[in-house]
């Protein structure tokens, strides 16, 4: 293991690493689920925080926490109301000068996060609101935030950040949801059009908030999925912000990636075109719909590739082996332009013990490396 993960995994992003490469798995899922449950974690993790587990794994982590730092200032025009409808339902009314939006959701109990049962957005008018909410939208920065999970995650890895969705992202995982959001597209081209530019008139806020911080690695985590987002509409609503957003972060030396998690082969011919300096979570055969190969020949040797190995060799359905060859496969074609890690995330049903065996890999390989 390195003297400090915080140093390689900046080394490795900006290309100074002298060839190592690093190896940050994900295993929120995997943890999260048994406390959800109840259930304690197996020995040797039993009892452990989740740095803890991080260090006795002998790997490093990828420190999305430090997104408590970026807090988004709504108008003071905005006010929200709750409004309990039975003991599992609740309703949410959003006024604004402009006009109302309300949304319904649903405690479950299979999971922390609530189901929307009436999102936010379901109207032309309530797409207009959503426009202006966002159109006066501040950021600030809470260093409180930045110091305790600093203080929390010590140099396990670099602070990280990702940023809310672009427009068609957010509208088709959130506020609308897949096809309502598609249909808007088509009736509402306008008011989509304006809710896009909103949303990059308080990005931009955003930026200058991020480029003063000490956050250099920034994510766009846009879930982008291919059977959702057609290169027509990649090319209309992605591609161009990208391209800004990028111009904007790179003037001030920022590592700037996009999280890719969903079927991607139609759209990585657009990887190199958007400004990027690497993707995150590019999803491979058996899992995705691309092979290795078709992902280093769109990324070249500009791109770094952020994860790799596909979720699935973590459970036992393959064998080890199979881990192991993916492994090595990978760090022979991105390396050094790699940070090694699962995409998207360990299941909670995965083998954890095959973290450590990835581990060794890459502790191998840079030690070769001197």
């Amino acid at each position: 293991m390195p003297e400090s993960f915080e140093q390689l995994h900046r080394d490795v992003v900006l290309g100074r690493s002298g060839g190592k490469i690093i190896w940050q798995p994900r295993i929120g899922c995997w943890i999260g689920d048994r406390r959800f449950r109840g259930q304690p974690l197996p020995p040797p993790y039993t009892g452990l925080d989740d740095p803890q587990i991080f260090r006795l794994l002998g790997c490093s982590a990828r420190i999305y926490g430090y997104n408590r730092c970026l807090v988004p200032v709504e108008s003071l025009e905005v006010v929200k109301t709750k409004k309990p409808l039975n003991d599992t339902d609740y309703e949410l009314i959003i006024d604004t000068p402009v006009g109302r939006q309300t949304a319904v959701y649903r405690v479950v109990a299979e999971t922390w996060y609530e189901k929307p049962l009436k999102r936010e957005v379901t109207t032309e008018e309530e797409l207009r609101v959503a426009a202006w909410r966002a159109r006066h939208t501040t950021w600030q920065w809470d260093q409180q935030a930045f110091d305790a999970v600093r203080a929390r995650w010590g140099d396990l890895g670099a602070p990280t950040v990702y940023t809310p969705r672009v427009g068609i992202q957010e509208l088709y995982v959130e506020a609308m949801g897949v096809e309502a959001a598609v249909y808007a597209l088509y009736d509402w081209p306008d008011a989509v059009a304006d809710y896009c530019a909103a949303r990059e008139e308080s990005f931009d806020r955003l930026i200058d908030l991020l480029n003063h911080s000490p956050i250099d690695i920034i994510n766009f985590g846009d879930n982008i999925h291919a059977g959702t987002l057609t290169p027509d509409l990649f090319e209309k609503y992605v591609l161009p912000v990208y391209q800004s957003r990028c111009a904007k972060l790179h003037a001030a030396g920022k590592f700037v990636h996009a999280h890719w998690d969903g079927d991607t082969k139609p759209l990585l011919p657009y990887a190199r075109k958007t400004d990027l300096d690497g993707i995150e979570a590019i999803t491979p055969k058996p899992q995705g719909d691309v092979t290795l190969e078709e992902i280093k020949d769109a990324l070249g040797d500009d791109l770094v590739l952020i994860d790799g190995l596909p979720a699935v060799l973590f459970d036992t359905t393959y064998p080890l082996s199979v881990l192991e060859d993916y492994t090595h496969r990978l760090i022979e074609l991105f390396a050094p332009k790699l940070v090694l890690g699962i995409s998207d995330e360990i299941s909670s049903t995965g083998d954890i013990e095959r973290i450590r065996v990835v581990g060794r890999i890459v502790d191998d390989y840079n030690a070769r490396l001197g």
